[in-house]
């Protein structure tokens, strides 16, 4: 079993915040929250999230430009866009930076806790993915390399008795 999922909330909109938090926590992850930019990178900088979900507009920065100062910091973080104002534009430039899902506001919980849980899953067994990946890598390694050693020292792989000369 793994620790609880950790959430951040981007949005400076307090009952947004509060409504995504308690729905998001009733599910059982662990969630933070930040009204602005700033205050998001400050949790950012000092805790570690497996997602943050971000409103489009902040007062102090696009949303999009905070997804790349995320993917800065914490590059395998899943991030998800919240706007309440569509538009391919918004669309396009989501894509652009990266983000993992792009919703719009009012969404259904639903569908919210549908995404949150599939990206979530996703990153999970990319994880398990990469570790089985690096323990295999080392293993191989461990392998060559073990292999090299007895090539290049051929007579400590035979035994101590063969060093032996006999005479007559």
């Amino acid at each position: 079993m793994h620790d609880p999922y950790r959430l951040l909330i981007v949005d400076d909109d307090e009952s947004i915040r509060t409504a995504l938090s308690v729905l998001l926590e009733e599910e059982g992850y662990v969630v933070d929250t930040a009204g602005d930019g700033r205050e998001a990178m400050e949790k950012s900088n000092a805790n570690f999230y497996n997602m943050a979900i971000v409103d489009w507009r902040l007062p102090d920065i696009e949303g999009t430009a905070l997804l790349g100062k995320f993917r800065n910091t914490t590059p395998k973080m899943i991030m998800i866009m919240l706007t309440g104002f569509p538009s391919m534009r918004n669309a396009i430039d989501s894509v652009n930076a990266k983000a993992d899902a792009y919703l719009q506001k009012p969404m259904d919980a639903e569908t919210l806790i549908d995404t949150v849980s599939k990206l979530l899953k996703q990153q999970e067994e990319d994880r398990t993915y990469s570790e089985t990946k690096v323990a295999e890598f080392i293993e191989t390694r461990a392998r060559e390399l073990t292999g090299k050693i007895a090539v290049q020292n051929p007579r400590k792989q035979q035994g101590a008795g063969s060093d032996h000369v006999s005479s007559f």
